[in-house]
Parts: C-alpha cells; structure tokens; sequence
C-alpha cells in the first residue's frame, strides 16, 4: 500500500483542460498545417500524403508524451466519448474536454491560416485549409456515404487501439507510439476519402475559418465519428475485460514488459 507521500496528487482541472487544449491546437497547426503549407503539387519538395500522414501521426505522439501524463491525452472529442463509454473517463468532466479540444483546434486553424496568408495571392475559402469534406469536397470524390462509413469504422478503429494500448496489461511504454502510427495509418487510408478527419474538433476549427461549404457538411464530421466511437467504446467492455481466463496463450502476453522480465529471471531461478 502507498503512503502517503507516494500516492500520486491530481492534477488540478484547469491544468488537464489546458493541456487538452494545448495538445489539439499542435495537431491542428502539425497537422493541417503540413496539408495547407508543405503539401500540393505547387509547393516545392512537397511531402505529399504520406508527409501529411505522418504529421498527424507525430502530433500525437509527441503531445502524448509531452501532455499525456497530465490530461490523459485525448485531444479529441471522440476519444474522449468512447473513454466515457467504454468506463475508462468520468463522463463529468467530458463537457470541459470538448470545450477545450474546440478552442485548441481554433486557435491551431487561426494560426495555419495566418501562416498562410503570408503566400501572395492566397485565398482562404479556395485553400480550404485542409477541412473534411465529402463529393465534390472529397480529395477524390468520394460519396457521404463512402465518407460516412470510413470516418466511422476508422474511428472505431482507433478508439480501440487507445484503450487496447493504455490497458495496465499493455506494454504502457509503447502506447504513444502504437496510437500515433494508428492515426498514420488511418490518415493514410482516408485522406483521398474526406482528407481525414476522426476528430470532430479537427474538423470544426477550419470549418469555423473557411465556412460556407464546410460548415454545411460539419455535421457528418461529428456524427460518423462519434457513432464509431461509441460502438468501439461499447465493444471494448467486453474485448478488454479483466478475465485472468482470457489470458493471451501466444507469443503476445498480457503481461507489462517489466513484469515479463521480472517473470522470465523468477522462472530462470526456480530451475
């Protein structure tokens, strides 16, 4: 048992909001600011999807381990949904998170879009500044109902492996980054679809900027994600269960590396 000098102190709310905040504002400048300023095929040594992919791969990473320990790393409105849903968020503090996730992504919007209007000639609504959208809007000319199915599903995806990766049975130094490379991953997949969004506030804080056209089809943008979230959130009750009967009988234990180790010398000394 702790004493208690070791018990860990909470962080106080306004710090955890802060956080949240500031964590979804670097995804959106890291983000979106990689779409709107480094990316396009005028834009010399262009990174292209996979530079965009990665750079909403590395916001997280990076804000996870930079914030993570003091908010818990949501910096989106549909993680912190399905952390509700899923009994791993108290559902008392999920208005304040959205709140915060919502100014964060503003402010990251306002600040891509200041930089990019230091280009001669740039138009804000015609940039579009990397917002999500689906038909005409669509990087590809994908439907809503393409759209509506992969922000869903890959939504779904990615809640379940940010409550898989922070299980206590995880390896928990490997978090960060298996969510960040899921969010690659996921950009990777959906970019030409709706240019990615799986977060409601990623989407709302250039919609904010550029209106017309992507605030009309904000709405999808909140309900498909939110929709998968849930489900994900529904599902890992059952999937992440604390049962020692279902216990991982492969290569891939459940059991924390540090304990792995320790596991391995006490059975090495016991022959």
């Amino acid at each position: 048992m702790m004493t208690a000098p070791d018990r860990p102190r909470p962080i106080a709310a306004a710090r955890r909001l802060a956080a949240e905040a500031f964590g979804t504002f670097w995804l959106v400048v890291g983000g979106c600011g990689a779409a709107v300023l480094a990316a396009g095929g005028n834009v010399p040594g262009s990174i292209g999807l996979l530079g965009v992919a990665l750079a909403f791969g590395l916001t997280v990473f990076t804000m996870a381990f930079a914030v993570g320990f003091i908010s818990g790393g949501h910096f989106n409105p549909a993680v912190s949904v399905g952390l509700v849903v899923a009994g791993r968020f108290p559902a008392r503090d999920l208005p304040g998170y959205i709140v915060a996730q919502l100014v964060g992504a503003t402010l990251g919007a306002a600040v891509v879009a200041l930089l990019a209007s230091g280009q001669p000639g740039f138009d804000l609504a015609a940039s579009g500044l990397a917002a999500n959208g689906y038909g005409a809007h669509s990087p590809g000319g994908y439907s809503l109902t393409s759209a509506f199915v992969a922000e869903a599903v890959l939504t779904a995806g990615f809640l379940l492996v940010i409550v898989g990766a922070t299980d206590s049975r995880s390896a928990a130094p490997f978090a960060a980054l298996a969510i960040g490379l899921a969010l690659t991953l996921i950009h990777l997949i959906s970019i030409p679809i709706t240019n990615t969004s799986v977060n409601p506030a990623r989407s709302t804080g250039p919609a904010l900027l550029v209106g017309g056209w992507a605030l009309s089809q904000l709405w999808l943008f909140w309900i498909a994600p939110l929709s998968g979230a849930v489900v994900a959130g529904l599902a890992s009750r059952w999937l992440f269960a604390h049962n020692r009967q279902d216990q991982s009988p492969g290569p891939i234990s459940d059991m924390p590396i540090e304990r792995m180790v320790d596991h391995d010398r006490r059975a090495e000394a016991a022959r």
